[in-house]
Parts: structure tokens; C-alpha cells; sequence
């Protein structure tokens, strides 16, 4: 793709579809826990052995850099670094990553619980490999093929549950929002532009399209849709590099078949991939790509600082809305959901610094608590017709009684 070349986008823009709600929710009280925060090393010929050690538990990670010696013999540079983390993957395969960072969020989904994977780090150090990986070989497949997939399969083993999945694809371009599934037929023009939009239950896009699917055929289907209406250039690093940030959501609601009771459960899982960071200096961007990496660092830079405030017990302003990113994550970040940040990094000399900015980074979000917690809600129709089907029971049953004296009472469970 050349660097200079305008993104190629369908004709047809995005259409908001209103998810099915109630007049009524709540969300038990959770417990706080903090992120859980991974780094993934990316394989390389030329690894620096002697600057990188991991830990004995694969928990932690030091950096060690010799001295500067043109800066003469007193000489207060920082030459050392150690991170502990939830766990260091260096050689690791798609399947032990999705087992070691997502396997647990997504299952807590399907009993209410909201989750967020966020994968982080600079361009080219392996995050859209890690979050959507590669379609020619099946092994190769990424955490949100994989997150499909296990969604379907447990929908499968819960026969006692009706569960509806629907999905939605964004993608942040230069501070604009664009909906990767508005080139779908059925999804039409929009009326107006896409918003960020809050109220009591929370953040979601007005404009955004949110797609039913019945099964894991059509999940994929869209999903294989929207990553090719991605933003993507040609760079230094990497020669498809992402130049967007793009959030795959996946929104269940479970409703038991057993049960007459009106409550029901929603959750949904947001699947973050991250634009890469880069030192404009060092990577030469020009023109068209010089941009995008300008509003991808800037919008990094926000996220950083969002992370920082949220991991200050004693702030009381977090700044969401400096930028599209933070504001469309605010009920990730530190909110009522399970929230697992995977860090990529380069395990090259070379790279070196922006790796321990990156891990940095995932230092800080380690500080991050959150208060998961089950979404429940109420279906205002369904709960009125229990009533109504209560109130009639309750009417036969008062008339039987004033008739038999209570003899041979036909409805024993009505007291």
C-alpha cells in the first residue's frame, strides 16, 4: 500500500441497531482486583541475552543496559530494571497465549461479567498477531477468532439458557470513529456522524452497528468483514502496520429456559488492538503515515496518563474525554469489568528502549483496580405478565378456598 495513497473505504457508512433493554438493571456488588498484565516477546535470531532476563517463575522480567561511558566517570544513568507481571510468554504459541491471558475472562463473560483484553506495545512487535493472528493456518488463529469459538462452544453446553451473541467492530482513525462493518448491504448510509455517547448503564457509540449472530460461522464472517476495511501502511517496522486502534466487542444475553423469573444477564467483551507506538525520529515516517503515527502517540500518551490517574487512590478526576481511545475504553478501564492487558515487545537490542516504555506502561496498569461484578437486568414485559399470571392464580385460588373451605386446594405453592 503506498504510504501517500487515501484509505480505501466501503460507500456505505455506519447504522446504529438498538440492543434489546430493559426499564430496569443492576450490577452486583463486585470485589476490586487488580489488571492482570502479560508481556509477550516477540521471537527474534538476534534476542539480547545479556540486557533481558526472565524470572525463574516467568513472572518477571529485568533490563539491564551498560553505561554510557561518553558521559564520563560520574555517571548517574539507570542502568537497571526489573518488572513483575502475571506472567512473561516468550516462545509461547497462539494457543498457550489464549489460554494464559483470555480463556478465563471470556468464560466469566457467559455467567455476566463484563471483560476487556487490551494488547499493547510498539509497531511491529506482534499485537495483531496476538489479538486476530492469521487465517491460512488454523494453529495460527488469533485471541478473537479463539474468543468466538469458545463463546459458541459454551453457548453449546448450556442448554438450560437461551443466549443471543451480537458483535460490533471500531476502529479509531486520526480522532474519528469508523464502523469496519458499515460496508455490510443491510447496514445503509448514516444519517449523522458517529458519537460517543453515556448514560446510567454506561459508554456505547450512537451510530455504531451491532450485528445477531446464531452461530460461529456468521461471528467469523463479520469479523473476516471488518478486518478488511482496516487502515493499514506500509512502515519502517512493519510492512502491514496498523494505523488504527480497533475494538471488537462481543455482547451476550442470557436468558434461563427453566426459570420464569424476568431477571437476565448481559455482559460484553471488548477486544482491543492497539496502534503501535513510535519514536518518529527513529522510524523516518513521512507524510500520510507521519500523521497517523502523530494522533496514534498522542492518543497513547492519553491512555498513559488515564492509566496513571486511575492507579492514584487519590485522584478524583480521571481525564476520559481528552481523546476517542480513553473515552469509548472509560467502562474498561477501571470499571465494572475483568480486564487483562497483554504487552508485546521486541526482545532485540535495538529496541530496547522502546520495550522498557512499554513495559513501563504495563507496570503502571498493574496498579489499576477494577469492580467486576454480574449485570443483571429486568424484563419490564416479562415481569408484568408473571404478575399478571400470579394475580389470576391468586383470584382461583381465593375463589376454590371461599367455595371448598379450602379442601383439595388445586394450587398448594400459592400461600
Amino acid at each position: 500500500m503506498d504510504e501517500e495513497a487515501a484509505p480505501k473505504r466501503g460507500k456505505n457508512g455506519p447504522k446504529f441497531h438498538c440492543l434489546p433493554h430493559s426499564t430496569q438493571g443492576s450490577a452486583r456488588m463486585g470485589t476490586r482486583k487488580k489488571v492482570h498484565t502479560f508481556v509477550r516477546v516477540k521471537p527474534t535470531d538476534d534476542f539480547a541475552h545479556e540486557m533481558i532476563k526472565y524470572g525463574d517463575d516467568n513472572k518477571s522480567i529485568d533490563i539491564h543496559l551498560k553505561k554510557d561511558t561518553r558521559r564520563g566517570v560520574v555517571n548517574n544513568q539507570q542502568t537497571d530494571w526489573s518488572f513483575k507481571l502475571d506472567g512473561v510468554l516468550h516462545n509461547a504459541s497462539q494457543d498457550l497465549v489464549y489460554e494464559t491471558v483470555a480463556k478465563d475472562v471470556v468464560a466469566q463473560a457467559l455467567d455476566g461479567y463484563n471483560g476487556t483484553i487490551m494488547c499493547y506495545g510498539q509497531t511491529g512487535a506482534g499485537k495483531t498477531y496476538t489479538m486476530t493472528g492469521t487465517t491460512e493456518n488454523y494453529k495460527h488463529r488469533g485471541i478473537l477468532p479463539r474468543a468466538l469459538q469458545q463463546v459458541f462452544r459454551m453457548i453449546e453446553e448450556r442448554p438450560t439458557h437461551a443466549i443471543t451473541v451480537r458483535v460490533s467492530y471500531l476502529e479509531i482513525y486520526n480522532e474519528s470513529l469508523f464502523d469496519l462493518l458499515s460496508t455490510l448491504p443491510y447496514v445503509g448510509p448514516s444519517v449523522t456522524p458517529m458519537t460517543i455517547v453515556e448514560n446510567p448503564q454506561g459508554v456505547f457509540i450512537k451510530g455504531l452497528s451491532v450485528h445477531l449472530t446464531s452461530q460461529e460461522e456468521d461471528a467469523f464472517s463479520l469479523l473476516f468483514e471488518g478486518e478488511t476495511n482496516r487502515i493499514i501502511a506500509s512502515h519502517t517496522m512493519n510492512k502491514n502496520s496498523s494505523r488504527s486502534h480497533c475494538i471488537f466487542t462481543i455482547y451476550v444475553e442470557a436468558h434461563s429456559r427453566t426459570l420464569s423469573d424476568e431477571k437476565y444477564i448481559t455482559s460484553k467483551i471488548n477486544l482491543v488492538d492497539l496502534a503501535g507506538s513510535e519514536r518518529l525520529g527513529k522510524s523516518g515516517s513521512e507524510g500520510r503515515v507521519l500523521k497517523e503515527a502523530t494522533y496514534i502517540n498522542k492518543s497513547l500518551s492519553f491512555l498513559e496518563q488515564a492509566i496513571i490517574a486511575l492507579g492514584d487512590q487519590k485522584r478524583e478526576h480521571i481525564p476520559f474525554r481528552q481523546c476517542k481511545l480513553t473515552h469509548a475504553l472509560k467502562d474498561s478501564l477501571g470499571g465494572n469489568c475483568n480486564m487483562v492487558l497483554l504487552t508485546n515487545i521486541y526482545g532485540e537490542a535495538a529496541q530496547l528502549e522502546e520495550t522498557l516504555s512499554s513495559l513501563r506502561f504495563a507496570s503502571r496498569m498493574k496498579l489499576v483496580t477494577t469492580e467486576p461484578a454480574i449485570n443483571e437486568k429486568y424484563d419490564a414485559e416479562e415481569g408484568e405478565s408473571a404478575r399478571h399470571e400470579e394475580k389470576h392464580l391468586w383470584s382461583q385460588d381465593v375463589t376454590w378456598r371461599l367455595v371448598t373451605g379450602g379442601a383439595n386446594d388445586p394450587f398448594p405453592h400459592i400461600t
